[in-house]
């Protein structure tokens, strides 16, 4: 299945170059290791390294590289979770800014970690609430 039809609703919502990558990156990872999740990992792998997750979309990063210890480590035997779309290689700050553009409760008390954990809270609920519409 080719990347356009393959991609989901959170790339659809961003910009035109994250939706760029996630579908070169997606059609070059099936002609490698044929459709299904590991394409759809490769994909976002890719996509990770420019773009963060925002919400129910995804963003430019501020600065481009691996947003969390699996996409630091790379491939392997061993798998660490991700920190799905979230760059947990952010500063402290600029996750802060991001929970507060988000809304989220108990943001200026919260660790790195918390704000991360938070942020990908915040994400999932705001993705939910699209895809209800």
């Amino acid at each position: 299945m080719p990347g356009e039809e393959a991609m989901p609703d959170t790339l659809r919502r961003s910009p035109k170059k994250a939706q760029r990558t996630w579908v070169k990156a997606h059609d070059s990872a099936v002609e490698t290791y044929g459709e299904g999740r590991r394409a759809h990992q490769t994909a976002f792998a890719a996509l990770k390294h420019s773009f963060e997750k925002v919400g129910d979309h995804w963003e430019p990063k501020q600065e481009s590289g691996p947003s969390d210890k699996q996409a630091k480590r790379g491939a392997g035997d061993k798998r660490t979770s991700t920190a799905s779309g979230v760059d947990a290689n952010a500063s402290k700050q600029h996750l802060y800014d991001l929970a507060k553009q988000l809304d989220v409760p108990g943001r200026s008390s919260m660790t790195k970690q918390e704000l991360v954990d938070a942020l990908q809270k915040a994400n999932k609920k705001k993705t939910a609430k699209a895809r209800a519409k």
